[in-house]
């Protein structure tokens, strides 16, 4: 039985869509229809089936997107955040729990887990915050357990110190990567044949960032030959290099059977 639900929080590139400097089709598409809109990249697990103050709650990521992020999804409290790496995308919403620490936690440091490079990085941005989270290294390859599920940092290709994540329940293996480029080859072995893979497809069509992120053709293209069995693009620019709408986007992928999704903001599933 699947008791826990994943929810995609924010699955935009770091502009977001509609981003306020822009009237490309697919930022007008979004103006247009709210529901087509994305914030930055974060995720969430839940256990199903509890009342709210007794759900517990991991977060993968604090983007500055955060706080209207956990209002409509109606989450009221954190149990612990686990970081794919510090580039203000995924980090800027940190601010947020320093409030939920002293109000909602009675002051108790929140659980936190990173790559030492990426703790470094928020600690840079956040050092007023050190009091208030409880900070722990995950090497490349580690295993966290919170809640019945197992999380394990997988390097991938973006800024030293980034983590994608194998996310394994007794019913489900999901490999989540917000940020990479290609695979590095034991990343790639370790999620062969993962039943979900939620990755970065930053681009439509040229990449300019190939060492760093995915097209969404390259995505697809990399998620067959992993041969999950369901790939959701996230991390989505939908301007970059050129403008595609999601109405578009969506056309395009029924080629791929229902095999390929477009992860929405909000998109939540069992596993």
């Amino acid at each position: 039985m699947k008791d826990h639900l994943f929810t995609f929080m924010g699955t935009a590139a770091g502009c977001g869509v509609p981003s306020f400097f822009c009237d490309c089709p697919a930022c007008t598409e979004a103006r247009a229809d709210p529901t087509l809109a994305r914030g930055d990249c974060g995720v969430m697990i839940r256990r199903a089936g509890l009342p709210e103050a007794q759900t517990p709650t991991l977060l993968i990521d604090t983007p500055p997107d955060a706080r209207h992020q956990l209002l409509r999804e109606g989450v009221r409290h954190a149990d612990e955040v686990l970081f794919t790496h510090c580039h203000f995308d995924h980090i800027g919403g940190l601010g947020e729990y320093e409030y939920l620490v002293g109000l909602v936690r009675g002051g108790q440091p929140l659980p936190v887990y990173a790559s030492p490079a990426a703790r470094d990085g928020i600690m840079a941005e956040f050092h007023y915050m050190d009091y208030c989270l409880d900070f722990t290294a995950l090497k490349p390859f580690a295993t966290h357990e919170f809640d019945g599920v197992r999380y394990t940092a997988l390097p991938v290709t973006h800024a030293p110190g980034t983590y994608g994540y194998l996310i394994e329940t007794d019913e489900v293996r999901l490999f989540y990567a917000s940020d990479t480029g290609p695979l590095p080859p034991e990343t790639a072995r370790a999620v062969a044949g993962v039943d979900i893979l939620a990755m970065d497809a930053t681009f439509w069509k040229r990449n300019w960032n190939a060492d760093a992120h995915h097209s969404v053709q390259e995505c697809i293209e990399e998620g067959l030959a992993l041969e999950a069995n369901t790939i959701y693009l996230t991390h989505l620019c939908m301007h970059y290099d050129e403008p595609i709408t999601y109405a578009e986007l969506t056309d395009y992928l029924k080629r791929y059977d229902g095999r390929v999704k477009v992860a929405l903001d909000g998109m939540t599933f069992p596993i």
